[in-house]
C-alpha cells in the first residue's frame, strides 16, 4: 500500500470479505454458547472494518 500498488484496494477488499465470512461462521458457533467464538467474531468484524477503511483510502 505504501508503494501505491494497483492491487492494494483489491487486496483490502478481499481481506474484508474473508474477515466477514469468518465472523459469520464464528457467530453461528457463538449462538450455541461458545464464548471464544463470540470473541473471534468480534475481532473479525473489527478486522473487516479496518480493511474496508484501508480499501476506501487507497
Amino acid at each position: 500500500m505504501s508503494l501505491g500498488s494497483g492491487l492494494s484496494q483489491e487486496l483490502c477488499r478481499l481481506c474484508t470479505r474473508i474477515c466477514n465470512e469468518c465472523a459469520q461462521e464464528c457467530e453461528k458457533h457463538a449462538a450455541m454458547g461458545m464464548e471464544h467464538c463470540k470473541e473471534c467474531a468480534e475481532m473479525c468484524r473489527k478486522c473487516a472494518a479496518a480493511c474496508e477503511q484501508m480499501a476506501t483510502a487507497a
